[in-house]
């Protein structure tokens, strides 16, 4: 399936470092670690293809999402 070109990646680059300045405050490390955490996380698979629509979540919900994925997986 095709990206969707309404989806401006410069507006999903913004949205990811939302979201990992949001994990780095919410697990109490740094960005360099959160950003670790977000790209090898199932969600981030999930955003990143548009099919999932996940792109649409707001940025907490996204946190939330990859703190439960962690929880999980511990």
């Amino acid at each position: 399936m095709k990206n969707n070109p309404l989806i401006n990646e410069t507006l999903m680059q913004m949205k990811y470092a939302r979201i990992v300045s949001l994990l780095a405050e919410r697990l109490g490390v740094g960005h360099e670690r959160a950003l670790d955490v977000f790209y090898n996380s199932d969600t981030y698979t999930y955003l990143s293809n548009k099919m999932y629509h996940l792109h649409n979540m707001g940025d907490a919900y996204i946190v939330d999402e990859i703190f439960l994925e962690l929880q999980r997986n511990q």
